[in-house]
């Protein structure tokens, strides 16, 4: 076999192999639904563990797609289910005291949620 024969052999594998990563599908890590409830509950008693201690507020407007820290409104269900940036209706716990004081493209972060 040439060494032409041979490069277009090669990339030829090696497209195939790039293609077929690609087209599978892949779903949070590999978990399944089971997996995904239990890291939301998680998740969730952490957030409420982290609100108990005063140090933190809830600042809407604030998270980046699929970073809220729980509860998103309608369609969602806890942490990591915001579809948009800054989300209204999504939020990040911060450092009380510096959620209105964050500035997004969209403007400050809130204490309640910002109708869209």
């Amino acid at each position: 076999m040439s060494n032409r024969m041979l490069s277009v052999v090669v990339a030829s594998a090696f497209a195939a192999a790039v293609g077929s990563l690609a087209a599978a599908p892949v779903s949070a890590a590999g978990m399944n639904k089971a997996d995904m409830a239990k890291m939301m509950k998680e998740n969730q008693a952490k957030t409420m563990k982290e609100m108990k201690t005063g140090k933190f507020e809830q600042c809407y407007g604030v998270a980046l797609k699929g970073q809220n820290d729980c509860y998103a409104g309608a369609g969602t269900t806890c942490a990591g289910t915001s579809t948009v940036n800054y989300q209204g209706n999504a939020f990040k716990l911060v450092k009380k005291g510096t959620c209105t004081t964050i500035s997004t493209p969209k403007g400050h972060g809130s204490l309640t949620p910002i109708n869209s």
